[in-house]
């Protein structure tokens, strides 16, 4: 008689109780300055170009997301270094670019940051070349994706970030500085 009273008692209580998810679906268009740079170089490169992503936003708690995105970015070499000097040295990528990863950020007002994490893929062609490697490939490869940046406005409708891929394969990471909108969907 104990254990069932226990138990009924449980499932009053828990049938009464709200959990903390928020269950919102959102996507998320952005648009930025593109980049790569090799992960080891003498001359200082980083080459330049665009970014573009479209994500599917799934929000679980008001701090937690899990994103699935898809990209594209173009970044090719004007045969110079970051200080305008001339150099052969070079990080070009032209990747399609596919994955998921989750979201954390403060649960703040107008001003929310965050930071993301996941695995990926890019598909395309790439070109490392330093005076530590020569790496020309072109295919399927996987990435991870880290990202940090603020979600900004009433309903964090805007988001501002640096998204780098790194691409252990080809010895280069990939990125942007962004700017996003989000939209949200409705679920019912």
């Amino acid at each position: 008689m104990k254990n069932i009273l226990t138990i009924l008692t449980l499932i009053l209580i828990t049938s009464q109780t709200t959990a903390q998810f928020v269950d919102q679906h959102s996507i998320n268009a952005q648009i930025g300055y593109g980049l790569s740079a090799p992960y080891e170089s003498v001359d200082d490169i980083a080459d330049d170009g665009f970014f573009l992503q479209g994500e599917y936003v799934v929000q679980w708690a008001s701090w937690a997301k899990t994103i699935a995105y898809t990209g594209v970015v173009l970044t090719s070499s004007n045969g110079k270094d970051l200080n305008n000097n001339p150099t052969n040295e070079l990080a070009e990528s032209k990747a399609f670019l596919l994955g998921t990863k989750a979201r954390v950020r403060a649960p703040i007002p107008w001003v929310a940051p965050y930071v993301e994490l996941g695995i990926g893929a890019s598909i395309g062609k790439f070109r490392t070349f330093t005076s530590f490697v020569d790496i020309n490939k072109s295919g399927v490869i996987y990435h991870i994706p880290v990202s940090l940046g603020l979600e900004l406005g009433r309903n964090h409708g805007v988001d501002i970030g640096l998204a780098y891929y790194f691409q252990p394969t080809v010895e280069q990471f990939a990125g942007a500085a962004t700017l996003g909108v989000s939209i949200p969907l409705k679920t019912k």
